[in-house]
Formats: structure tokens, sequence, C-alpha cells
């Protein structure tokens, strides 16, 4: 015959540390370990919630991205267009990168250029390397 057995489940409140710099919140989110009885998770997850890029940059990164891929002004272009649905192939999008370095006045680092597939990446990567440019 089967016993009931009973189980108890407890959270902790993850702490919350917000830092405000220039237009970006971030909220750095860390997850304390579960308790499940006598079995406990633990796995530690971190959570980093980021503000999009100003409207103004995804503009002007969609700007380019229509003059790189030479797009007629009727291609429809959101914040979430991927590149390689709009045909740009690895080298298109190499020049994208170049043209919005050289736009922006930033230098991208070959590890963050080949994370770039959508117009939103490019402008939220461009905002977070404006923001750690040294002031000149």
């Amino acid at each position: 015959m089967a016993s009931p057995s009973t189980s108890s489940l407890s959270f902790k409140a993850p702490s919350i540390q917000s830092t405000r710099t220039s237009q970006v919140l971030r909220k750095p989110l860390s997850f304390q370990p579960i308790s499940f009885g006598r079995f406990q998770s633990s796995k530690n997850l971190r959570l980093q919630i980021s503000c999009a890029a100003k409207p103004e940059t995804v503009q002007k990164v969609s700007d380019i991205v229509r003059e790189q891929l030479a797009l007629s002004a009727d291609t429809a272009l959101t914040a979430e267009s991927k590149f390689s649905a709009l045909g740009a192939d690895s080298l298109d999008t190499v020049e994208i990168v170049m043209a919005l370095e050289e736009k922006f006045n930033i230098s991208v680092e070959e590890a963050d250029a080949q994370n770039i597939t959508t117009i939103q990446e490019a402008a939220d990567l461009i905002e977070d390397l404006a923001q750690k440019k040294p002031a000149a």
C-alpha cells in the first residue's frame, strides 16, 4: 500500500539591484536555489533586462541596411527585420557593420559583429558601444 508523502516548496525573493546609466536601465536579477522537499536545485540563474535602443538609432540603422542591401523604398523594415530575410549574405552583413562603424564612429569587435542578425540587435549594440566610448 502506498503511503502519502508531503513536499514543500520555498521561494527566496531575488535581490534586485537597479543602476541607471545614461539612457539605459539595467536590472540584474539573481534567482536563489529552490527547495523541493529533500530535492534542491543547485542552479543559479542570471537574467539581465535592458531597454531597447532609441527609435532614432533604429531608424538610422534601418536607413543604412536599406542602402547597403539596395532595398526599395516600399520594402518594409522593422526593428525585428532579420538581415538574412532581407537577402543579406555574410559579406553584406560585414559591409553593414562597416557602414555602421563609420556612421556612428564606433569600432565593433568581430565576435559582436557575428552576433548581429536584426536591426534591433545592431541598434542596441551601437548604443552600448557609444555609451562605453570614452569622451573625446
